[in-house]
């Protein structure tokens, strides 16, 4: 059973009962905007909870039940998380480490790791008797939405932009929402802003400015990416935790689940976070010193829209600061070359937006802040299949041949550089 005792400020601590409060802390919102989270009896999940006591669980996020907000019989499960940890040795001889590991996130129901916010969000829609779905989503938040809503039995209703990219945005109305695109950003954060507050909406997304974050329950599902990395680690934390970033839904939630496993005595310590981001908002907070998350534009066009913001979250930086973490920026015209090395060297097609972990990677190994010894990890959102566009436009043509051998061979070499040496 949930040991959820209700809700708190993340910036000054304010508390709350177990109520649908998805705009931020009433206490911080004029000075510095701040979301809320889930609080737990840690205390009394620690009773019951050991290294051994997860042995006979499902390997679905239900499996670490009593840190999550939902009771069981709220949950609409797919089957969501228990993904692997999978160690990546040949890029890690690129960068000069021998722990790297990475999260592949592509693993789940809908493809990606916002199907963990939206278990969470979904289960507590239902008990708070929500009317419909709510999210404000070019990709990934808005098809996991789509299809965790469509479990649950719930009508959704996802606001996107022109333009987004196909594969999603089908992935969405293949799940029945109502995908309903708009010119602007602004457009869609304001409908879905009067679905909440004049219609009945249960909100997924942010969905205002400054923003704060997304559904506070639906941030704690990403504790569980903790909760698995530790366990796949034999209850060992890595030293790095790297996660491409915009308003850092998944970077606090992680952070927030190695500190309740400090917290219960189940790791000895916790990691360093860093956020890869593409417009530079939260280093340049952390350089200033202030909580003011500032508005930068972040660059255009987007190869990695999923984490093009314009202005990220006290969340985000709140995770980096208690972590002793940094931020490092990622460029666009990398991502791609870093999409197909991955690939080529493990075997993983990552989205490009994951890939600006590997660019903020990049820069610590060159910078000698991560030492060849340390463990790593780094988050892959989702696969390379969301969105094969950009891949394809950057991919060298297909040669064609005819059905003779000598022709065939030497076409691979001299495309491809393959000698087959008879």
């Amino acid at each position: 059973m949930s040991q959820l005792t209700g809700l708190a400020c993340i910036r000054c601590g304010a508390s709350f009962g177990i109520e649908p409060r998805f705009d931020g802390c009433p206490e911080c919102r004029v000075q510095t905007p701040a979301n809320l989270t889930p609080r737990y009896d840690l205390d009394g999940a620690a009773r019951t909870l050991s290294a051994e006591s997860f042995g006979d669980r499902p390997s679905d996020m239900r499996r670490y039940r009593e840190l999550l907000p939902p009771d069981v019989q709220d949950a609409a499960t797919l089957g969501e998380g228990g993904t692997p940890l999978l160690h990546c040795g040949r890029y890690g001889r690129r960068l000069g480490l021998e722990r790297l590991f990475l999260k592949d996130e592509s693993r789940n129901p809908s493809g990606s790791f916002k199907d963990r916010l939206a278990f969470t969000a979904l289960a507590m829609a239902k008990r708070f008797g929500a009317k419909a779905v709510g999210v404000s989503s070019t990709g990934n938040a808005g098809a996991a939405a789509a299809a965790y809503a469509a479990r649950a039995g719930l009508p959704c209703i996802v606001l996107t932009v022109q333009g987004a990219a196909s594969a999603i945005v089908t992935q969405m109305q293949a799940y029945g929402a109502m995908v309903v695109a708009t010119r602007t950003k602004a457009d869609r954060w304001k409908l879905l802003q009067t679905g909440v507050a004049e219609w009945g909406w249960y909100p997924t997304s942010p969905y205002f400015g400054p923003p704060v974050g997304s559904n506070p329950y639906g941030v704690d599902g990403y504790k569980t990416l903790a909760y698995e990395v530790c366990e796949q680690m034999e209850w060992e934390a890595p030293d790095w935790c790297v996660l491409p970033v915009a308003y850092g839904d998944a970077m606090f939630g992680m952070w927030k689940g190695f500190e309740e496993l400090a917290a219960m005595g189940l790791i000895a310590r916790k990691p360093r976070m860093v956020a890869a981001e593409m417009a530079g908002c939260l280093s340049a907070a952390l350089a200033s010193g202030h909580d003011a998350i500032p508005e930068i534009a972040a660059p255009s066009p987007y190869v990695a829209g999923s984490i093009s913001v314009n202005q990220s979250t006290y969340q985000a930086l709140h995770a980096l600061r208690a972590s002793g973490g940094t931020a490092r920026v990622a460029r666009n015209d990398e991502l791609l070359g870093l999409q197909r090395d991955l690939a080529a060297d493990e075997g993983i097609y990552a989205e490009p937006s994951s890939l600006a972990a590997l660019a903020a990677l990049h820069r610590l190994c060159e910078e000698g802040r991560i030492a060849r010894s340390d463990t790593v990890m780094v988050l892959n959102t989702a696969g390379g299949l969301k969105d094969t566009a950009a891949t394809a436009a950057a991919a060298p043509g297909i040669p064609t041949v005819d059905g003779g051998a000598a022709r065939f061979l030497k076409t691979l070499k001299d495309a491809y550089g393959y000698d087959a040496g008879i």
